[in-house]
């Protein structure tokens, strides 16, 4: 991989900064909403989608262009960054073609669905001079912030255990809605699409990991992939924890969560999608602490209200204002997780990582 210190870097400094969206679906509002909010320092200049309804939907609401392909899109736009909203399985591909275009890549996660293909993205963004942004906007989220800053400042000391949960309801006509949903080609389970950012705090919060073992299993939906699955991790501090993830909640969302256990400090975040703190002590204080009520918040969506935020950092970056927070080599780390739990759970084995040395 090129070094990214000798990327091109081209700041926009002297107007707003022109997107492109790919990709009107469910998604898809949570970064036209984002845009929109950021309307001092940027716009939405195109959309792009190769459904007719979705995209003449995207184009009414948002007034701007569309288009049918990314060729024709790319062709035609002055967007400076394109954003990736389309089926996980074709992140790698149009992240390329994109960046072969000069223009900046914000993906969704997964980045991608293969580690190779991960590498690919991060390589072909290096070479054009571009900057890949990978979505990961719950790290803004201000109860998972707090956890963040805690564990910065030491205040778990050594820790012991940490527990994620995911559980969460996709009926079959969620799967349904789409021939790509629930594929190995372009979407990936539990783990890999409706998990992906719970992944990320695995190393994020608590650090790199040392290993998994894994068990996933097809109990209730008829698709190619998981709807549930657990995974047992060890962290190279020592530290021991565990994953539990299913998308067969009866009736519907019910937790996302993670608990951690240190040895000066437990906390657990619950609710539908870490938005609540649930419990919070530890054996000193801290002015952060005064925040913890006003942290938790309601929501009726796993998406989280992080996307403003995200784009803040992105705008910020491309204005030379700030680094990227979560660029292609951050997603690279959670996507090494996610494979290494896919190889866990297909050979039964200890997947040890890095999975390359």
């Amino acid at each position: 991989m090129a070094d990214p210190t000798t990327r091109r870097e081209r700041f926009i400094t002297d107007r707003k900064i022109r997107f492109a969206v790919v990709g009107c679906g469910r998604i898809s509002p949570n970064h036209i909403g984002a845009i929109a909010q950021h309307s001092a320092n940027a716009e939405l200049v195109a959309v792009c989608d190769t459904n007719p309804q979705a995209l003449a939907s995207a184009v009414a609401s948002t007034g701007a262009r569309g288009y049918e392909s990314l060729a024709e899109m790319l062709r035609d736009t002055d967007a400076d960054a394109v954003v990736l909203a389309t089926p996980s399985g074709l992140h790698p591909e149009q992240a390329i073609e994109v960046a072969a275009s000069g223009r900046h890549v914000v993906t969704e996660k997964p980045m991608a669905t293969r580690w190779e293909d991960g590498k690919r993205m991060v390589q072909a963004c290096d070479q054009a001079g571009v900057f890949l942004f990978v979505v990961k906007q719950n790290r803004r989220n201000p109860t998972l912030q707090l956890v963040k800053q805690a564990m910065e400042r030491g205040r778990f000391g050594r820790i012991y255990m940490v527990n994620v949960n995911v559980f969460w309801s996709r009926p079959q006509s969620y799967y349904d809605s789409a021939k790509w949903r629930g594929t190995w080609e372009f979407d990936g389970g539990a783990f890999m699409n409706q998990a992906s950012h719970y992944v990320d705090l695995l190393d994020w919060l608590i650090g790199p990991v040392e290993s998994v073992q894994a068990y996933t299993a097809t109990l209730a939906r008829n698709i190619q992939v998981e709807d549930t699955g657990v995974v047992s991790i060890r962290w190279r501090t020592g530290a021991l924890g565990s994953m539990n993830v299913t998308m067969l909640a009866y009736p519907k969302n019910f937790e996302g969560s993670i608990t951690i256990l240190g040895e000066k400090g437990t906390v657990r975040l619950g609710g539908m999608a870490v938005n609540r703190i649930d419990h919070w002590e530890f054996s000193d204080s801290d002015p952060s602490d005064a925040l913890v009520e006003s942290a938790s918040y309601e929501t009726t969506s796993v998406y989280g209200f992080g996307h403003p935020l995200y784009y803040d950092n992105v705008i910020r970056s491309l204005r030379g204002e700030a680094r990227p927070e979560t660029d292609g080599r951050e997603g690279l780390r959670s996507l090494e997780l996610l494979i290494a739990t896919y190889l866990s759970a297909r050979d039964g084995r200890r997947v040890a990582l890095p999975l390359e040395y």
